[in-house]
């Protein structure tokens, strides 16, 4: 599985039932990391980080600064320190 972009909503996405969601809002030239939600049935397969991962990646693309809002994103980058430099 693949995340999807979908900026008109200002979130990434995964196809699961129901959706697993990466929201993000847009601040000038930050990105605000608000809520990851895998549903439970697909917890413990990397979703969320698979999600995070997309989400960092664009967010280094589009040179923003990332404001870890939610747990997920800040515990997903205190893990891996090459993010680190991206955070706001």
């Amino acid at each position: 599985m693949t995340p999807r972009h979908e900026p008109e909503l200002q979130r990434f996405t995964l196809p699961t039932t129901p959706t697993s969601v990466l929201d993000y809002e847009l601040s000038g030239d930050r990105v605000v990391f608000t809520h990851t939600v895998v549903p439970s049935a697909y917890r413990g397969q990397g979703l969320a980080a698979r999600l995070v991962e997309a989400g960092l990646q664009w967010a280094q693309g589009q040179r923003l600064k990332v404001q870890p809002a939610c747990s997920y994103v800040q515990s997903y980058i205190q893990r891996h320190p090459q993010w680190q430099n991206l955070v706001a």
